[in-house]
């Protein structure tokens, strides 16, 4: 062979190993070890958000009235619509019962036309924080 024909095949085969090594590299498997008590965090972390009585955020009222119609009302609601949390809240003179704890007025929004469905005059506000 000649000397040029000798470069290019040589080049050829560099330029195919190289190419070759390129796309095997791209094959693998990751493994995330994770500790447990992350996912036990987080757990903790949204029922503690969930839970807050005096968050800054959305809520919708269903009813406000007497202590035992408030309790009945909120029956009601966990064993027919009951995808959100409901509280009894006492605010002088009345009982009132509250739904969720939606971040954004929009989420609050989409869940106020699935209450209204069962219970019409529902509505949505925002707590005041309280000052400690």
């Amino acid at each position: 062979m000649k000397k040029t024909q000798l470069k290019t095949f040589y080049l050829t085969a560099l330029i195919t190993i190289g190419f070759s090594a390129m796309g095997h590299s791209q094959q693998g498997t990751v493994v995330v070890n994770e500790d447990p008590a992350i996912a036990n965090l987080l757990k903790l972390k949204k029922e503690i958000n969930s839970n807050e009585k005096n968050s800054n955020r959305y809520k919708i009222q269903i009813y406000s009235g007497h202590l035992s119609r408030a309790e009945s009302i909120k029956s009601s609601f966990n064993g027919s619509v009951g995808q959100w949390n409901s509280q009894l809240v006492f605010e002088a003179p009345n009982y009132k019962v509250w739904v969720g704890n939606f971040r954004k007025r929009l989420e609050a929004d989409r869940a106020l036309v699935e209450v209204q469905k069962k219970f019409g005059d529902a509505f949505i506000f925002k707590p005041l924080k309280e000052k400690n």
